[in-house]
């Protein structure tokens, strides 16, 4: 048998083990203590700190847009939104009942907004209801306590001052979608989130950086339910925890005149088309409308299935800008081009005659004029100003397609404008490699008849029409379009200014363009011009009137009346004009779908948009060139009464003569 010594022995060297555990588990403590209390100390207690403080994030105020004259054209306006944050939800079934009480909405249905949105952090805010009532906010405040997790968020809603005018160009703003998140985070560096607002559109999608701003935050203390206590500004106990202000966006000063813009958007009223205004010597863009529109302001205050429902079923497609998205075949508008291109290409002289018919035959083909019994002869004055086709067709059978698309692309079209928006269409200007290219095929001397009219492949938007003939009205300097003229802080300093920007000039004489000029001038200040009766009073306009076909027609068809046609075949009605023609200043190009003429529908728009350009800022030229016309007009009309008068009492003198000779045989 083993002593006690020996019991005592034997287990010495487990109760050494057990005692060193423990010693060493005590150490391990004493350390992990010293390491959180003592290394870390500052640390967590910072985290214990903001265990009882929320981050509220302030939004920043988007910059303002304003006109070339300093008139707001947006404005910020404070809305409410009901949010629920998941984070600090108790009772849920309770609170959730009486939220929905508020806002007048069933339980299941603001159930259903959380669990759209359950995938997110949970201390992320879920927004149940936007642009809530004043009554539902103080209703919300008072009961408060009794609904933790529920609260009132305020948000910066966008307005647009003009509705439905600026829609296009200004754009809008509206919530990121999860497509968007990715993409927009790569972009710009930001951490967005679901519920953020980016420009979608028009400027505000362009400069959306410059306008957004940059968020703030503040810290607010809480209880354990959530519930705000106190604001976190200066106090000692929080000494460690710092508020950011928000910094508004920067502002935006636009090259556009808010009272063109209203008077390009009135002048469309129940049209579908748009209209594109520039400054001839800078660029600017002065006015830039697209019907139908929509509500700009709908998008920023949250929107309703029905309305983007309304939206995209609309044939119409009031979501695109017609200024730059569409393009058309410019009919009669590019006659222009083509009788530039064959002065200097030496193909016809200014003042050489060519005998024009109804028709034109080449090979098997016969195409016809507008007016069944031709034109007679005809000089490039008469052609522009009667546009007559067959003129345009001799000289098309005498040019390369290639040479007439160099001449083309000289006045920027078929390429893009460079515009400071989004979704430009770059239009389309043939050439045989092209063809080529696109068909497979080579190009017929035929197809050039079609093109030399505008029609066939050549394809132009508003905005390049405009400034091919701003382009031929100063004397062939080419600009870059540009919508932007500054850019300027909330305190007023310039962050940017654009200046204009030469794009080419084109390689052609002055004696082609004074030619071409004089045939501009004709159309609109010549009796016998296509658009003599839309040119309006105090006017020295110069101009083209254009009707490009949607269809091909046969020549029963092509001499129908337009008006009598199914709507969709109806052809478009273009003019282009700019004023004054002797010191030329504006530029603007009007189209009109299914408007059937350039004179009837599309002129009257560019006329109404010169007049009030001419009222604002030449008024005294417009007073002169007022009273000359009215002058002019009452010369006119004398002389067409006198001449009434004669043939009336012609007709007269024969019906007595008639009786006389009847009376006599009886």
């Amino acid at each position: 048998m083993f002593g006690e010594d020996d019991l005592v022995r034997q287990h010495k060297g487990r109760s050494d083990l057990i005692g060193n555990i423990i010693i060493g588990c005590f150490l391990l403590i004493l350390a992990r203590l010293w390491f959180l209390q003592i290394y870390q100390g500052d640390l967590f207690y910072q985290f214990s700190i903001e265990n009882r403080l929320r981050k509220e994030v302030i939004k920043a105020p988007r910059g303002m847009i304003f006109s070339r004259n300093s008139q707001m054209l947006t404005d910020n306006i404070p809305r409410f939104d009901a949010i629920v944050i998941p984070q600090y939800l108790k009772n849920k079934n309770v609170t959730l009942k009486k939220l929905a009480n508020v806002l007048g909405m069933s339980i299941e249905d603001v159930k259903k907004v959380l669990r759209k949105n359950r995938t997110q952090a949970r201390y992320r805010p879920v927004t149940i209801k936007k642009n809530i009532s004043l009554k539902e906010v103080s209703i919300i405040e008072t009961e408060n306590s009794k609904m933790p997790g529920v609260r009132v968020q305020t948000f910066i809603s966008r307005e647009y001052r003009d509705g439905y005018t600026g829609a296009h160009l200004l754009g809008y703003i509206s919530e990121i979608n999860q497509r968007q998140l990715p993409k927009y985070r790569n972009r710009d560096g930001y951490d967005y989130k679901l519920g953020d607002f980016i420009g979608q559109a028009g400027i505000e999608e362009k400069f959306d950086l410059q306008l957004r701003g940059e968020d703030g935050y503040e810290f607010v203390e809480v209880d354990a339910r959530g519930r705000m206590r106190r604001n976190i500004r200066s106090n000692t106990l929080f000494s460690g925890i710092q508020n950011k202000r928000a910094r508004p966006g920067n502002n935006i000063r636009l090259t556009v005149d808010r009272d063109m813009q209203l008077s390009a958007f009135k002048a469309l009223e129940n049209k579908v088309g748009s209209a594109v205004a520039v400054d001839v010597n800078t660029g600017e863009v002065l006015a830039m409308v697209s019907r139908p529109a929509f509500d700009p302001t709908k998008f920023s205050k949250g929107l309703t299935q029905e309305y983007w429902s309304s939206l995209v079923n609309d044939d119409r497609n009031p979501l695109r800008d017609r200024t730059i998205q569409e393009h058309y075949a410019p009919g009669s508008t590019f006659k222009t081009i083509t009788a530039i291109a064959a002065l200097e290409e030496n193909i016809v002289k200014a003042d050489q005659e060519l005998k024009c018919g109804g028709t034109y035959r080449l090979g098997r083909r016969v195409y016809h004029d507008w007016k069944r019994g031709g034109h007679g002869l005809t000089d490039v004055y008469k052609a522009l100003r009667r546009s007559v086709d067959v003129y345009f067709y001799q000289i098309a059978t005498q040019m390369d397609i290639d040479t007439l698309a160099k001449y083309a692309k000289m006045f920027g079209l078929g390429e893009k404008t460079g515009i400071s928006l989004s979704r430009e269409t770059s239009g389309l200007i043939p050439t045989k490699e092209w063809k080529k290219k696109r068909f497979g095929e080579e190009w017929q001397l035929g197809e050039n008849l079609s093109c030399a009219i505008g029609q066939s492949y050549v394809l132009a938007t508003p905005l390049q029409l405009a400034l091919s003939y701003a382009t031929i009205a100063n004397g062939g300097t080419l600009y870059k379009p540009y919508l932007i003229k500054e850019i300027f802080s909330n305190n007023g300093e310039i962050v940017e200014e654009r200046k204009p920007q030469v794009v080419g000039k084109v390689d052609v004489s002055e004696e082609t363009l004074n030619a071409v000029r004089r045939g501009l001038y004709e159309v609109v200040n010549n009796r016998r011009g296509t658009a003599y009766w839309y040119r309006g009073i105090g006017l020295e306009m110069a101009g083209k009137t254009g009707t490009a076909q949607v269809r091909s027609m046969s020549s029963k068809e092509l001499f129908s009346r337009c008006e009598e046609m199914p709507y969709k075949d109806r052809h478009h009605g273009i003019f282009v004009g700019y004023a004054p023609y002797d010191n030329p200043k504006i530029a603007v190009a009007a189209v009109v779908e299914h408007g059937c003429h350039g004179s009837s529908a599309a002129a009257p728009v560019v006329r109404d948009v010169i007049t009030t350009y001419m009222k604002k800022y030449m008024p005294e030229v417009h007073e002169v060139n007022s009273e000359r016309q009215k002058r002019l007009y009452r010369a006119q009309l004398q002389k067409i009464r006198a001449e009434q008068k004669r043939k009336e009492e012609q007709r007269k003198k024969e019906e007595e003569l008639k009786a006389e000779n009847q009376e006599s045989e009886t």
